[in-house]
């Protein structure tokens, strides 16, 4: 069954999308993320890898001004494409560069018949910029956020208190997501500067009706330290690492105290 986005004929073709620039060889992992109230999985993440699974930056390093623009559509048509063929049930997140979206609906095009043609409904996917990503035009990421958002795309701020735009870009457009930075999870239990942070990211989150989604998660102290101060979706090592080209499976034991 096809989704219904029917507007996608409406939608004009980018000429900066760089059908001409050299392509990068890669594939996907996929990671879940779960809801831990639910012990369910609530979406997965595509992580790009080497075609053999070599690691993100294997890829990423290969990525320049040249091909960035055709490098970006095809991280989102893929994705959805080996999401649909692994019958992926849950919703999709992707990472995207937004320093290669010259003009948002154009730049859609693509990802717009790929859901089309795979049967899976924008409201399922989820699109995140990592806040360590050097913004050049923050007021246009916002745009680019509002675009998706009227497509019924999930938005979401990756990596969270890692850099220093998160704030401003706060200010300017409320994701749906916000994923709180792997480095203030790590041993935040046992941590009460990074204890008083997330805290305070939560508070902030809650304020701002935007969900708090913690990355990296690894231990059960971790999780339970997390989940007492309001999150439910979470990620990481303790509940399943990366499949590659596969959905991995949830470990049994990510859910009991350890």
């Amino acid at each position: 069954m096809r989704a219904d986005n029917s507007h996608v004929s409406n939608w004009i073709k980018c000429a900066q999308c760089g059908e001409r620039a050299p392509s990068i060889d890669f594939d996907f992992a996929f990671q879940p993320i779960v809801s831990v109230k639910r012990q369910c999985v609530f979406a997965h993440e595509a992580l790009a890898r080497g075609p053999h699974g070599q690691s993100a930056a294997y890829v990423l390093s290969q990525v320049n001004l040249t091909n960035r623009h055709r490098f970006d559509q095809e991280c989102r048509t893929r994705a959805i494409e080996q999401a649909s063929a692994i019958d992926m049930r849950e919703s999709l997140s992707i990472n995207f560069i937004p320093n290669a979206v010259s003009n948002p609906r154009a730049c859609m095009e693509r990802t717009l018949r790929a859901a089309s043609d795979c049967g899976f409904s924008l409201s399922r996917l989820i699109f995140e910029v990592t806040e360590s990503e050097e913004i050049v035009d923050a007021e246009r990421l916002a745009r680019i956020f509002r675009e998706y958002r009227e497509l019924g795309i999930k938005t979401a701020i990756d990596d969270f208190g890692a850099g220093y735009s998160g704030l401003n870009l706060l200010a300017r457009f409320q994701p749906d997501i916000v994923k709180i930075d792997i480095d203030l999870v790590r041993g935040v239990d046992a941590n009460q500067t990074k204890q008083i942070i997330v805290e305070n990211i939560v508070d902030l989150c809650g304020k701002l009706g935007i969900v708090a989604l913690a990355e990296g998660v690894e231990t059960a102290g971790e999780r339970d330290f997390l989940s007492g101060v309001g999150i439910d979706l979470m990620q990481g090592f303790l509940f399943a690492r990366p499949a590659f080209q596969a959905i991995a499976p949830l470990d049994p034991l990510a859910w009991s105290a350890r």
